[in-house]
């Protein structure tokens, strides 16, 4: 696949680089291919001989179209670029064109009416169409033929998704005048060898011309003629002709001034106004009459500034217009003569007229903060009424161009506004910054393991919604303003809460379990069922133990003689009750071993002594 290339040519003298001098006009007037609202060109611009046009694209093998944009293709193929023309223009065409399988000619124009022995450029804007990402494409490579003679080659054209200017110079041989181009694809189609091309040139290159200094020249209404003068860097012309031109549009037209033909011209009296000079440039006077032989220099601005000046002032009631060194403050007609910065002489005359001050009022509104660290404030101008539109507004001395300004910190704003005639009204706005947003959990704690706690936010304005960080099961008290559990581990827990304005604030809170086990055993019982003491059992405060998962009891020479699993706490009438594996042991000094299961599932042994008494 390829897209049609038009790049530089040349016979005689060959430097394959655009040209470094001054250039003539294009003689290729549709190399930009024009421009259009439409996608793509709806009749075939005959352009490509050998090849189809088409409006449906993107176009097959074979074919080729004019269009503005490819991303507006309904099937663009995946590989290639979304691009639009190589100009400013949003609207502007680039040609493309898909290949032949086989490498041959692509394009060929017979170029008449040149001039023998004159320097020319042939370029043209390309760009290789794959995407940068894409493996194996063939690489677009171009040859330029002359009179059936290759002058030039584009080499394969990398994908850098980057328009590129090819080019050169040539210059035409001893009484030529015509030439014939022609283009050739040296890549085979298919996979790759896809372009666009855009902007051909085709221009006559001479040496730089130049009018120096760039800047504005200004002279007198009465003033002397001043000198423009041409000059030249280069030696391709070796007997330069010239031709000066003006333009009274600011450059849209130009005109030939008669008899303009030396390398200097002279700016005599005219009227005031901007004057726009340039000059034709070639190597001999038949050249200078043709357009495609020519170069043109760079553009000079000559400024007539008027004598007479007439200035209508309206000022405001309070305020003062000034002329020359004199201020006034009265309605009334007021002339002087003055000198201006290019030293021009000048008769001004001021009408003013002076109007009351209407009394401005200006109706605004404004939003305080929502929250004490944001910067939402805003400023919102509705009106200004008594004056005389339009108005201009202003915020702390700054242009306020929208009628409001959000986003603004807390603070005092100076908003002021002033009508056509400079009367003016002055307000100072404040926007409220809101006191802090604050909750509070409290210091860290470490509590009994079982214990409840609770914990309250504590917050000083009223708050939306609450987000408690918790690994334990809570009850909320206060619709979550407090929560209440049973914490069973260490944990940190958090809180975001938000107030109805948005406003949040973050606290967390360190929960230790303090695992010290709480319970004890009694050093003596007396099994002998009088009700008192006839068990032996632990016995706790209540908090963080579920129960005795078993008890163990050992004589003095460790031998097991009883065990009970899964027995509660604080029970007076449950336990050992001193009975052996067979039989009562006797009096005497025994040994216990409790593994004591508490609410966080862990274990705990305990384990001592317990006197029998019978």
């Amino acid at each position: 696949m390829l897209w049609v290339i038009l790049i530089l040519l040349g016979i005689g003298p060959l430097s394959a680089q655009i040209c470094t001098g001054s250039l003539g006009e294009n003689i290729f007037q549709q190399g930009d291919f024009g421009s259009g609202s439409s996608n793509f060109l709806e009749n075939d611009p005959m352009i490509a001989p050998g090849y189809f046009y088409t409006t449906n694209p993107p176009p097959n093998d074979g074919f080729y179209t004019i269009t503005n944009h490819t991303g507006e293709w309904a099937n663009l193929y995946d590989t290639w670029l979304e691009i639009g023309d190589n100009s400013a223009d949003p609207n502007g065409y680039m040609m493309v064109v898909n290949a032949e399988f086989e490498p041959g000619l692509f394009y060929d124009q017979v170029i008449d009416g040149l001039c023998e022995n004159t320097f020319f450029e042939f370029s043209a804007d390309v760009i290789n169409m794959i995407r940068q990402e894409v493996a194996d494409h063939l690489l677009p490579n171009v040859s330029f033929l002359i009179d059936d003679q290759e002058l030039y080659s584009t080499g394969p054209i990398p994908q850098n998704e980057t328009w590129q200017t090819f080019g050169f110079t040539f210059v035409t041989a001893p009484g030529q005048t015509s030439v014939r181009l022609s283009l050739r694809n040296n890549a085979p189609g298919g996979i790759g060898n896809d372009l666009a091309l855009d902007n051909i040139s085709f221009r006559a290159c001479g040496p730089q011309a130049f009018i120096l200094p760039e800047t504005v020249a200004n002279i007198c209404l009465d003033g002397a003629p001043i000198p423009i003068e041409a000059t030249i860097i280069g030696d391709q012309y070796q007997t330069p002709v010239y031709q000066w031109q003006r333009s009274l549009d600011g450059g849209g037209t130009w005109n030939d001034i008669s008899g303009a033909n030396d390398s200097v011209y002279f700016h005599s009296d005219l009227p005031s106004g901007l004057y726009h000079y340039r000059f034709l440039l070639a190597n001999a006077p038949a050249n200078l009459s043709n357009n495609k032989c020519r170069v043109i220099s760079s553009t000079k601005v000559v400024r007539v500034p008027p004598k007479f000046f007439l200035i209508n002032d309206t000022i405001c009631e309070g305020l003062t217009a000034v002329l020359g060194i004199r201020e006034f403050n009265e309605s009334g007609t007021y002339t002087d003569s003055l000198t201006s910065v290019i030293g021009c002489d000048s008769i001004v005359t001021l009408n003013l007229t002076v109007v009351p001050d209407p009394g401005l009022e200006i109706d605004y509104l404004s939003s305080d903060l929502s929250c004490h660290d944001s910067q939402d404030g805003s400023i919102t101008v509705n009106q200004v009424i008594n004056g005389t539109q339009p108005y201009q507004y202003f915020l702390n001395q700054e242009p306020l161009l929208d009628l409001s300004k959000d986003n603004l910190p807390g603070g005092t704003y100076i908003l002021a506004a002033s009508d056509h005639f400079g009367c003016e009204i002055t307000e100072t706005v404040e926007i409220n910054v809101p006191d802090p947003f604050r909750i509070d959990l409290g210091r860290d704690i470490t509590i009994p393991l079982g214990s409840e706690i609770e914990i309250q936010s504590n917050p000083n304005m009223p708050v939306q919604t609450f987000e408690w960080s918790i690994i334990t099961d809570q009850i909320c008290l206060q619709n979550c303003e407090g929560i209440r559990f049973f914490p069973v581990q260490d944990q940190v827990i958090g809180l975001i809460a938000t107030t109805g304005n948005g406003c949040v604030d973050r606290d967390s809170i360190r929960i230790v379990i303090d695992r010290s086990v709480r319970m004890s055993f009694p050093n003596a019982f007396s099994p002998n069922g009088d009700g008192n003491n006839d068990f032996f059992n632990g016995f706790s405060d209540g908090r963080g133990i579920l129960g005795i998962e078993r008890l163990l009891i050992f004589n003095r020479w460790g031998g097991l003689i009883w065990q009970e699993s899964n027995l509660p706490t604080d029970d007076p009438s449950r336990g050992w009750d001193g009975s052996g594996k067979d039989d009562t042991v006797p009096t005497g000094v025994y040994l216990f071993v409790a593994e004591v299961r508490l609410v966080d599932q862990s274990l705990v042994t305990m384990s001592g002594d317990v006197f029998l008494l019978r």
